[in-house]
């Protein structure tokens, strides 16, 4: 494999919106996938398109998601310490570029909306040449973006989506996703809920009236009910709400004695601030304290919180501490948090860490194949095992292209040291107990298809 020697530094283009070797090198010659494709990059740079939401409930998410992709970028182009190409099991990427073209990028705002993000992706590919799009803070958004990218005939690399769908009945040949899913999220939170608060527990949903709300809901109410909750109520919220206050009234009136916020971002920060407000956390009910539980969040989410989020218990893909609190087992962690956290002043978020992983593995997988073409990148993915990436050993299962990790059980901090410190890792779930058989109930329906290279 040829390579040459650019080490320019990414820029955006005029005009856009602002370990261990379990690496299995995929062998491929270029003569294998000659056929042309999708924005086939004929010169000395390749475009790739970051679509994030820039504004929207999910705002938070996708800044710092942005900041990822361009440290990603960086990188790739040999610029910086190389984060986590440092301790990445695949030893190919070494700092010249993608096949030796400079990484160049353009981004777009999803607002949070399916038909937003369809129009802004579809502009980077067809105007802007991006060969890979990835991006997003939504599960209808992923689903949108992944279906029109296989259509296109470019690959998605999927950033923060939890929906079951994204990989189940929507999953597509052209799409890939590092990120857990609401399945995990109820398989790893269900034996602590149960631990911690007992099997005999009445719980009411409030759930984000999406593709990932049902899906989470679905899966947490599964899992608790298999250990002895039973389920009060579900209701569906807008995704556009902001105040939650109609919603939680009818929780008091209600013989729950759990509230499960399935909600993500501003609506969780402000749905849970409306609980805290009508005395949910100093309740009684059933002779037991009244718990919140959170099966989703983040960092970001807990700095939005503030002190309402101390003691509530979630789930997440990826924690910052890890590699400190756990050890070498999740290497990679403190290479990125340092390079994140030289670039800007904070440590990153699990948005941040699978859209700059997401990057590092597309980049990677053309490499190993020795072509853009999305068919070789989709055969260097599927079945591809590594580490060194922050979340210990992980496949990216061919049958569903999902990936599969250990996922971090956390709980909000009481009392925390400083504003970035705020949630503590209760457990971290092993990945067998999070794996689930490609054609599982949840998971049902759709079909991976055949990758799509395009023109």
């Amino acid at each position: 494999m040829t390579k040459s020697n650019f080490t320019r530094r990414g820029v955006m283009k005029t005009g856009a919106v602002a370990g261990a070797g379990l690496a299995t090198p995929t062998i491929f010659t270029s003569a294998v996938w000659a056929q042309g494709f999708t924005n086939e990059p004929t010169g000395d740079t390749v475009t790739l398109g970051f679509n994030v939401p820039q504004s929207g409930p999910y705002a938070d998410e996708g800044a710092d998601e942005l900041r990822a992709f361009q440290l990603a970028v960086e990188h790739l182009n040999g610029e910086g310490d190389g984060g986590m190409m440092q301790t990445f099991s695949s030893k190919e990427l070494d700092g010249t570029g993608i096949l030796g073209k400079r990484v160049e990028f353009v981004t777009g705002d999803t607002q949070t909306k399916s038909d937003a993000a369809r129009a802004s992706a579809r502009s980077m590919i067809e105007k802007d040449g991006a060969i890979m799009v990835s991006g997003g803070s939504s599960s209808g958004v992923a689903v949108a973006v992944q279906a029109l990218c296989q259509e296109a005939g470019v690959i998605f690399m999927a950033g923060l989506t939890h929906a079951n769908d994204t990989t189940g009945k929507d999953k597509k040949a052209n799409g890939f996703r590092h990120f857990f899913n609401s399945y995990m999220s109820g398989a790893a939170l269900a034996p602590i809920l149960a631990a911690q608060y007992g099997t005999d527990r009445n719980a009411y949903y409030l759930t984000a009236d999406y593709n990932w709300g049902y899906t989470t809901e679905q899966a947490v109410r599964e899992s608790t009910e298999a250990a002895g909750w039973n389920t009060v109520n579900t209701v569906l919220t807008p995704l556009t709400q902001t105040d939650f206050s109609s919603y939680i009234a009818p929780v008091l009136q209600s013989d729950a004695d759990v509230l499960v916020l399935v909600h993500y971002g501003g609506n969780m920060v402000n749905s849970l601030t409306n609980a805290v407000q009508f005395g949910l956390r100093e309740r009684q009910a059933n002779g037991k304290n009244f718990e919140i539980v959170v099966p989703l969040y983040s960092e970001l989410m807990a700095r939005g919180a503030g002190e309402n989020i101390g003691g509530i218990l979630g789930s997440q893909n990826w924690d910052w501490k890890l590699e400190n609190e756990l050890g070498a087992k999740y290497s990679g962690t403190n290479a990125f948090v340092q390079s994140f956290g030289t670039k800007y002043g904070f440590p990153p978020s699990q948005a941040a860490h699978t859209c700059y992983v997401q990057t590092l593995l597309y980049a990677d997988a053309v490499q190993r194949a020795g072509s853009f073409n999305p068919c070789a990148v989709d055969e260097a993915l599927s079945g591809f095992e590594f580490d060194g990436l922050g979340n210990g050993p992980t496949l990216y299962r061919a049958d569903d292209h999902q990936c599969f990790k250990d996922v971090v059980v956390v709980r909000g901090k009481e009392n925390p040291e400083n504003e970035f410190d705020l949630v503590e890792i209760v457990e971290v779930t092993p990945t067998e107990q999070v794996t689930y058989a490609p054609d599982h109930p949840q998971f049902a329906g759709g079909s991976l298809g055949a990758c799509n290279p395009g023109a």
